[in-house]
């Protein structure tokens, strides 16, 4: 598969499981996100203050050259995405407020991205060119996310059996799909994975955990329910790297840039595979203790 029919196969493919995303969910669930302000908050504060922080420190410790140092931040501005909403379809979570989260942080992204990547471009570079945020790829995820999922949710009103029906194999589709993107991606890059891993493999596999880590701590330290607090974790841990590597290449036109992005986007699948797993377990235990509990 070349580059050209990837590039049209991937929007179409996360088209079609956001709208199997869409056959699980009502408008009552979009009137149930206002019930959690504090899970709102929580994840766009940590994902907009919180990690760009983090990323700023890890290029500081790990003394980053100045493109990769500036890749790391435009990574860190970079909002959540569809990927983010498919992870808390796959893995249970509230996948309304993930979308509402989305939502928000792109918009807040437009403003706050160019922001902290120019002031990262002036720290590390000295370069005083600025930058904005490319509207046709807010518009893209924007396209991506609500008409397939209004698809769904209207299959669902239409005609709930069937939407039932298909909510598994839909599912089990958005998996492979998942599966089969990160293989291509490592496939495509296998002569520079080397490279790439050995110039800022250790700083984007910290970020990747740790954005994880501390999305899921932080909102069971707020005791906001697990169905949100999954939904916040995915959000804040997973990032549009999608956003980040058109900007680094073609705004800010420097392949290097965007290196940070591509390498977080191998950590991001296996990170985020290995902790829905650990979800799933712990999900599984606590069942397993209550039956035993009743009984």
């Amino acid at each position: 598969m070349d580059s050209g029919l990837f590039a049209l196969f991937l929007p179409i493919t996360l088209a079609l499981m956001m709208m199997g995303l869409g056959l699980e969910l009502s408008i009552n669930d979009f009137l149930r996100v206002g019930r959690h302000p504090k899970a709102i908050f929580l994840a766009l504060f940590t994902q907009l203050v919180v990690l760009v922080g983090i990323a700023f420190l890890i290029c500081k410790i790990l003394n980053l050259p100045p493109l990769l140092a500036v890749g790391m931040m435009l990574l860190a501005a970079s909002p959540g995405g569809p990927t983010a909403n498919l992870f808390s379809y796959i893995y249970k979570g509230d996948v309304a407020l993930n979308i509402t989260l989305t939502a928000l942080n792109s918009i807040i992204c437009s403003f706050t991205l160019p922001f902290i990547v120019n002031l990262s471009i002036l720290y590390f570079l000295g370069d005083t060119k600025t930058i904005g945020m490319p509207v046709d790829k807010i518009a893209q995820v924007f396209l991506i996310i609500f008409i397939p999922v209004c698809v769904g949710m209207l299959l669902r009103h239409i005609a709930p059996s069937l939407a039932y029906q298909l909510t598994r194999p839909m599912r089990l589709i958005s998996i492979f799909f998942i599966f089969f993107i990160f293989i291509y991606a490592l496939f495509r890059e296998k002569s520079n994975v080397v490279l790439y891993f050995a110039d800022v493999g250790l700083a984007t596999g910290i970020f990747c955990f740790s954005s994880l880590l501390l999305g899921y701590i932080i909102t069971q330290m707020a005791n906001i329910p697990e169905r949100q607090a999954r939904a916040c974790t995915f959000e804040i841990g997973i990032h549009n790297t999608a956003i980040s590597i058109t900007i680094a290449l073609s705004v800010l036109s420097n392949p290097t840039i965007a290196i940070p992005a591509g390498v977080y986007t191998i950590f991001m699948y296996v990170f985020v595979v290995l902790f829905g797993f650990l979800l799933t377990r712990k999900s599984n235990h606590l069942i397993s203790n209550t039956q035993v509990t009743k009984t």
